[in-house]
């Protein structure tokens, strides 16, 4: 085994040993190296290499290999190309900003707005054109800056995008704008011959590998957290069909607990480790990539998946492109990357000068005129030093940004707490209350926005409050109070309230520096109460649903139930609650164990009269669906016995259809009865969804890639609109119309599909 060059948080080949090595071969002979310390050969440095400044100055900017980084640095501009398409948003870049609409947003600086649409487009061109550029190593540090500042401006622009693969993006960019990451298969090569296939210093790779170290390995510590562990972080991944091999040796319990919240565990915290050493290496290419083609499966997470399939390489020998692109044919070389041995000095380096024995000496190369450290070598040293421990410490610095902090620390996107907290809202209710006139109101939750996830964070919050104040005088509302009701389960616990609803959120203090004084704690005293939950959840019947609710003391719960949800009933498990019967004005005070049955159809209001947290469950059976599952259920018999010809009595006019279903597919469905034309549109969706999951490989290649295009497609006939727009004016309405519906074209299957969804055709009132 060779040894290896690493820092404390990264570590790379040894190119000077290489070179030596293949040197020797060509050589006379020569007394041999001293044998390597145990150290050297695992680390690749030695202890000496540490003991001064001047030693690990030197070790930081030791002569590498510049293969593996050119080839990191072509694919992730290929993956950013992609990227900005699809999760930047400029397929659907005219939706996310709509001009001249009123629009709440939630940027991280107030300050920051976005440009006119037509500009906003150009700010994707250049951010294209940047990612492109670093792709191809062409002009290489100002296609850096190009993808860099427009990058950071769009995700400034938008907190409800924040994750943390989009903030990794930004932080490998950065990155890559200090490197030099375009010595190996890039046009800057091509046109100066005096960087091409020129050394690297080792702190390009240290820093690379050091920070997706810190991705695995702080995502496992976040995963140390007591709901991840004991499984209830993400339980329902375990019903997904990737984990079906996993469901014939063990119950899906125990798929959940041990191989997708045990295995994501070991695997987090292992991965940077077993990625370092040649001998575990293999096993980690095994498992890291099977973990992240499972994750682009599960989630919607873009181009993450596969930057993480990139970064991997990065941790084997930095000439291993030269040895992988060897074995391609002759006639491919001229196109291929360089697989020469050997690369030229660089001043980005610093040289050792190798003593030989006697009078024998060699030298490094004569363009490395000396071995001295320069301002740069240092520099990027300490840069190096700085930026490892600002990466460990940034996940753990939410005692500085306290006003970010609500159930979960701090801005989510760069904590690398992925997947750890999995939420349902149930119930969320915004009133106004007009200052001038005491008139009050609802709003409907989401108005003047796209986004969901103000509901969860404090700082969107107020910003979306200040928004709405802004808005509703245009509607006659005058200096409204905005007040929010807004009930949030977090990892299968009680759905409870996560911010004070008696608060005017316009009016409420909100420093980035100082706790939110108005968010509700977290009842995690509650949280033994999940294992009662699935004992009692076990015991129900298929159409029996239930709801937990935990709620504060003086606080009280006003709900209605839909008239869908004729069996609704409230039974307390702690504490002590008064329920108020709005429309026949009684009351009914109920102890533990103690439920009563309330009205479908009309409002009640749920007191915490106790000195605890009040806990009590909603139990309701929708009796709309669930004899319309009764009526399906017979229209089903009906239509098997016409099949196997049994059925013996003619069947009534409304009935004929059923008869007709398995030959008129591809035709509209004709029924006059309700009943039968909604039995027969599902009957046809669920061979549709049947036939597309039963698809062949190629069949689902040739799905995905026409979507895809679709998606460029639009993406890039809206920009060479707006270029057009901003180069020569706006075209005259009709011809814009024309325009925007070409670029809106779909594939024809997908039009006629696109609002048909099987979940929204029965689906029962929230209560």
């Amino acid at each position: 085994m060779e040894a290896r060059d690493a820092t404390a948080g990264a570590f790379v080949r040894r190119e000077g040993d290489d070179q030596t090595a293949k040197d020797q071969h060509k050589a006379p002979k020569r007394e041999q190296t001293p044998t390597r310390s145990k150290m050297e050969q695992i680390f690749g440095f030695k202890k000496e290499d540490l003991t001064s400044w001047h030693s690990f100055v030197a070790l930081l900017n030791r002569p590498t290999d510049p293969a593996s980084l050119g080839i990191f640095r072509c694919l992730f501009g290929l993956l950013m190309v992609i990227d900005i398409t699809q999760e930047r948003g400029l397929s659907n870049l005219d939706y996310k900003y709509l001009d001249g609409a009123p629009v709440c947003r939630f940027p991280l600086f107030n300050f920051l707005q976005p440009l006119p649409l037509d500009w906003m487009y150009l700010v994707y061109v250049v951010m294209f054109l940047g990612a492109s550029g670093i792709m191809l190593g062409c002009f290489y540090r100002l296609s850096c800056l190009m993808f860099l500042s427009t990058y950071w401006y769009i995700f400034f622009l938008d907190k409800t995008a924040w994750n943390n693969h989009s903030y990794l993006y930004g932080l490998i960019g950065f990155q890559l704008l200090l490197m030099d990451g375009n010595r190996y298969w890039s046009i800057d090569g091509l046109r100066r011959p005096s960087i091409r296939n020129a050394h690297v210093p080792l702190w390009n790779y240290t820093l690379l590998r050091a920070q997706i170290f810190i991705v695995y390995f702080i995502a496992g510590v976040k995963k140390l957290d007591a709901d991840w562990v004991e499984g209830y972080s993400m339980s329902y991944l375990a019903h997904h069909w990737l984990f079906d091999p996993f469901k014939l040796i063990l119950p899906v319990e125990l798929v959940s607990l041990l191989v997708v919240h045990g295995g994501g565990l070991i695997l987090d915290l292992t991965a940077g480790y077993l990625l370092f050493f040649d001998v575990t290496r293999p096993y980690a290419f095994f498992f890291v990539s099977y973990f992240h083609c499972m994750n682009s499966q599960l989630f919607s997470i873009g181009m993450f998946p596969y930057t993480m399939l990139a970064t991997s390489p990065l941790f084997c020998y930095p000439d291993w492109p030269r040895n992988f692109f060897a074995h391609f044919p002759s006639f491919l070389r001229p196109v291929l990357p360089l697989t020469s041995p050997g690369s030229q000095s660089s001043p980005s380096c610093v040289y050792e000068e190798i003593q030989g024995s006697g009078t024998q000496q060699r030298q490094t190369p004569a363009a490395a005129k000396s071995s001295k450290l320069r301002l740069k070598h240092k520099l990027g040293a300490i840069f190096t030093v700085l930026y490892i421990m600002e990466q460990f410490i940034m996940p753990y610095s939410h005692f500085i940004t306290q006003g970010y902090n609500n159930w979960t620390n701090g801005l989510y996107g760069y904590s690398w707490d992925m997947m750890v907290h999995s939420r349902s809202h149930q119930h969320v209710k915004i009133t106004y209350k007009d200052r001038k006139t005491g008139e009050t109101g609802y709003l409907n939750p989401g108005v003047f926005t796209q986004s969901r996830r103000w509901k969860d964070h404090g700082d969107m919050l107020k910003q979306y409050a200040t928004c709405l104040h802004q808005y509703l005088p245009r509607y006659n509302i005058s200096d409204p109070e905005i007040y929010f009701d807004i009930w949030v389960s977090i990892n299968e616990r009680f759905q409870q309230r996560i911010f004070d609803p008696r608060v005017d959120i316009v009016r409420a203090e909100w420093s980035p520096f100082k706790p939110n004084k108005w968010l509700m704690p977290l009842l995690v005293d509650l949280s033994p109460w999940r294992t009662k939950f699935q004992e009692i959840e076990g015991s129900l019947d298929n159409q029996t649903e239930i709801v937990f609710i935990a709620d504060f003391p003086g606080l009280h719960l006003e709900n209605f139930v839909s008239e869908d949800l004729g069996n609704t009933s409230i039974q307390v498990l702690q504490g002590q609650v008064n329920v108020e019967i709005v429309e026949e004005k009684k009351n009914y005070t109920l102890q533990p164990g103690e439920q009563i049955k309330v009205p479908a159809g009309a409002y009640h209001k749920v007191y915490t009269v106790s000195e605890d947290p009040s806990c009590y469950m909603y139990v309701y059976v929708n009796t709309t669906e669930a004899a319309l599952q009764k009526n399906f259920t017979k229209l089903y018999e009906i239509q098997e016995r016409v099949r196997n010809g049994t059925e013996t009595e003619p069947l009534p006019p409304e009935l004929q259809p059923l008869m007709a279903a398995d030959d008129d597919e591809g035709s509209e469905v004709n029924a006059t009865d309700p009943i039968v034309r909604l039995f027969l549109k599902r009957q046809r969706r669920m061979k549709e969804v049947k036939k597309r999951r039963e698809a062949g490989m190629l069949e689902r290649l040739q799905r995905f890639a026409v979507k895809k295009y679709y998606t460029i497609r639009r993406g890039i006939l809206m920009t060479a609109i707006a270029m057009r727009n901003l180069a020569v004016g706006l075209p005259p309405l009709e011809q814009l119309t024309r325009e925007v519906a070409y670029a809106n074209m779909k594939e024809p299957q997908a039009e006629a599909s696109q609002d048909e969804r099987l979940k929204d055709e029965v689906g029962h009132a929230e209560l």
